[in-house]
């Protein structure tokens, strides 16, 4: 673990000793965790609807959290994303216009109460402890990479550790559906599997979310895939997005009410994600860009271009002009594409970031 005092990194050795144990003027544990943003990078969103997809944690961007014990349980706000001070009335409408009125905090305290909820539900006894606790995140906000799922998954894993509880207690499969249920059950937040399982694995992971296997073990089948196989990848986002959940328009009530051609949509992208994972372990990225942009064409066709919006569209086109598969990562306000070489990524991110959008060299984690 690491500490930064007076400009200098201090190494600790882990201590899980209490409070009464911690002898006087002693430095308590520190505790760091990191969850990465990710990309979906074949077969979403049908891991809402029982389907398959391939997902990606990169590692340009991150939620960590910094835990230690402390005499009482204190979250402390970030000081960007729940600010509480402020110059004047036009910085809180600047801060308002650009990031809303839900922060960070409603996170951590969902993650909480779902993290005691699930140990009181599985008879596993928490120590009376208390902490401090705290997060950061340079994850873009509402361009679907995931980031309010990195920060909660940050922070069950800082409280694992905090409690001593190792994955045979609480598995990454436990996890990432812990960390969907303080989202959809305490936030309505509308989301699927594919992002926690991801951010709880980390690398590059096939999923099979079929429906006998999540209603009788209460998750799917996670098969790790070796990320060297993935082609070289870019990411393009919105500088000021929307916010990505209302993407999925009514997709959900038309595929509940049993509409043809939205559950058979969804077959189709599990059939996509069988095709590319085959195709990556052949090395067949001609294969693996035809099917990213048909992926994107059968999203596009369910949920209508007046739901994608403009600037999803537009990023999406321009690849399309330079010659590049391109699909969505995630619900929208992002895409990511494959090139070739370092001189078309080059002109890539020059088209970009003229039309006014980010752009970045996309680096996927290896995992374990």
């Amino acid at each position: 673990m690491w500490l930064q005092m007076k400009s200098e990194w201090l190494t600790f050795e882990p201590s899980w000793k209490t409070g009464d144990e911690l002898e006087k003027g002693s430095i308590p544990m520190i505790i760091h965790t990191r969850a990465y943003a990710r990309i979906g990078f074949m077969g979403n969103p049908s891991d809402g609807y029982f389907g398959k997809t391939i997902a990606s944690a990169i590692t340009n961007f991150s939620a960590t959290v910094t835990l230690w014990e402390s005499p009482t349980l204190h979250i402390i706000p970030h000081p960007t994303h729940d600010p509480t001070t402020f110059d004047g009335l036009v910085e809180l409408y600047s801060m308002a216009k650009s990031i809303g009125y839900e922060g960070g905090l409603r996170l951590v305290l969902a993650s909480c109460k779902k993290f005691q909820e699930y140990c009181d539900n599985h008879g596993i006894e928490l120590p009376r402890r208390n902490f401090t606790l705290s997060y950061d995140t340079d994850i873009p906000r509402q361009v679907g990479l995931g980031g309010s799922s990195a920060i909660i998954t940050a922070i069950i894993r800082a409280l694992m550790q905090f409690y001593e509880l190792g994955e045979d207690v609480i598995s990454n499969a436990e996890i990432a559906n812990l960390v969907l249920s303080a989202e959809r059950e305490e936030l309505n937040i509308p989301a699927g599997l594919q992002d926690r399982v991801i951010q709880a694995y980390e690398g590059t992971i096939y999923m099979d979310f079929d429906q006998e296997l999540m209603e009788t073990q209460g998750y799917g089948r996670y098969e790790p895939m070796d990320s060297s196989l993935l082609p070289d990848l870019f990411l393009a986002y919105v500088r000021e997005p929307t916010e990505s959940g209302k993407i999925h328009s009514d997709v959900r009530f038309r595929y509940e009410s049993g509409e043809s051609e939205v559950v058979e949509a969804m077959q189709t992208f599990a059939r996509y994600t069988d095709e590319a994972k085959e195709a990556l372990e052949h090395h067949d990225h001609d294969t693996v860009g035809k099917l990213m942009s048909a992926n994107f064409e059968l999203r596009r066709k369910i949920f209508g271009d007046s739901v994608l919006g403009e600037s999803n569209l537009e990023m999406i086109e321009i690849a399309r002009q330079m010659g590049v598969p391109a699909k969505f990562p995630g619900s929208g306000g992002a895409i990511f594409g494959m090139y070739q070489t370092w001189e078309q990524l080059q002109r890539l991110a020059r088209v970009y970031r003229e039309r006014g959008f980010e752009f970045v060299k996309l680096s996927i984690d290896l995992g374990y």
